[in-house]
């Protein structure tokens, strides 16, 4: 590395590390490795057939106008489109609320130029996302952390430090990332009013929600703050801003997000993205366009719940048949990840280095915490979307090898609890 240029970086900069995950696809491409790392969707539901279609369509029919420069909001029927479907969850929002990104990466690094002045503080739940912690630390977010458990983040922990005066809260309310735990019902009235009690925003992030494999659908949050706090009913006023992606139901290539938020709040960042990309790819925004209207992704997304749905089972079956009883693991209703813990004593990179002996691979759960502790040792994620069944089986063994070596050294303290 120069030392010339490293003088030069902006101060900003020493806030950046490269991300676990993205270094770990590294390793893991190696054929011979099965990997539970990424959080990769399965390339066998992608659409491809139905791509190509839409491809040869836009092309023929409207070329110029896909290859062109376009609105930095976004393709307007793609916009109409998403309006529409989010409505049916009980979102009720216009085109002029929703803004297309270059997938939910850049919808999180906008809110980030938006809301975050070096030193505020962010409230998240521990664990919370990697890639969102990457895009608030370039601002030179602080972060107040808040557990969370199998129903969610802690509400009952929430006020001490709402009264510290975050910036915002940052949620994942649905099969989240890491943990792959769904907030609870009760959780999300509270959450929302104590957000408006303290004036504190929520950012909800909902890339998986509708990967459900069991139970109800539950309401989002910007949809009870809207009900709960008897707000309008439309979009104009409200507390929370929320996220979603194409890159769990379509295709993670297409680099294909939105926001949706007040219209004031979306011509801000539409300033903020236009000195980012000017405007999201117009060729992709159409072909997304052209594949998913006409309700094409109801049907698709109910084949990939059967999928991902059968991964998660196989997953689940195979850590009760391997896995020692000391070892727990969340059990998602959706997603494509679930949490493992182990017993006090053990560390997770010391499980990583036997289990990439055993070429298998996972993501250590230490990266997840943006206040990184003894107990963030003691956690890593696996994904259960990418693998198929079979090989899930094979790399659960593989894997429950490496953890039995790295437990019998302190199986005797662990007993003794």
């Amino acid at each position: 590395m120069s030392t010339a240029w490293t003088s030069r970086y902006a101060q900003r900069t020493k806030n950046v590390k490269s991300s676990a995950i993205r270094e770990l696809l590294k390793l893991t491409q190696q054929p011979e490795v099965i990997s539970f790392a990424g959080g990769l969707p399965a390339p066998d539901v992608f659409p491809i057939q139905r791509f190509q279609d839409a491809c040869a369509k836009v092309l023929s029919m409207r070329g110029k106008e896909a290859l062109q420069y376009g609105a930095s909001e976004g393709y307007q029927p793609l916009r109409e489109m998403i309006a529409r479907h989010t409505s049916r969850y009980g979102i009720k929002a216009g085109p002029e609320n929703v803004l297309i990104t270059s997938g939910s990466q850049q919808a999180l690094d906008l809110i980030g130029k938006l809301l975050i002045n070096p030193g505020d503080r962010v409230l998240v739940e521990a664990p919370t996302y990697l890639g969102a912690l990457q895009a608030f630390n370039v601002y030179g977010a602080e972060y107040v952390s808040v557990p969370s458990d199998d129903d969610g983040i802690q509400t009952e922990h929430l006020e001490g430090p709402l009264r510290s005066g975050p910036k915002f809260m940052y949620i994942l309310p649905n099969f989240q990332n890491p943990g792959g735990t769904t907030l609870c019902e009760g959780r999300r009235e509270e959450l929302v009013l104590l957000a408006d009690r303290f004036g504190i925003p929520i950012v909800e992030d909902d890339p998986y929600g509708q990967l459900r494999y069991e139970g109800e659908h539950l309401t989002p949050l910007v949809v009870l703050d809207r009900v709960n706090l008897r707000r309008d009913n439309g979009y104009s006023i409200g507390n929370v801003i929320y996220l979603s992606t194409f890159s769990k139901t379509l295709a993670p290539g297409l680099r294909l997000g939105w926001i949706v938020a007040p219209a004031d709040v979306i011509s801000k960042m539409v300033q903020l993205k236009q000195g980012g990309d000017l405007h999201t790819s117009t060729f992709t925004q159409m072909v997304a366009y052209e594949v998913a209207h006409d309700n094409f992704m109801d049907e698709h997304i109910k084949m990939i719940r059967r999928v991902y749905g059968e991964r998660r089972d196989a997953m689940l079956a195979a850590l009760e048949e391997y896995f020692p009883p000391e070892v727990s693991w969340t059990r998602p209703a959706g997603g494509l990840f679930l949490w493992v813990t182990l017993p006090e004593g053990m560390d997770c990179q010391k499980v990583f280095e036997a289990a990439i002996k055993q070429n298998v691979a996972f993501v250590p759960g230490d990266s997840f915490y943006a206040n990184n502790g003894a107990e963030s040792r003691r956690h890593f994620r696996l994904n259960f979307s990418y693998v198929p069944p079979e090989q899930i089986r094979e790399g659960v063994r593989r894997l429950a090898l490496a953890v039995k070596n790295q437990l019998e050294g302190i199986l005797p303290t662990v007993r003794q609890r």
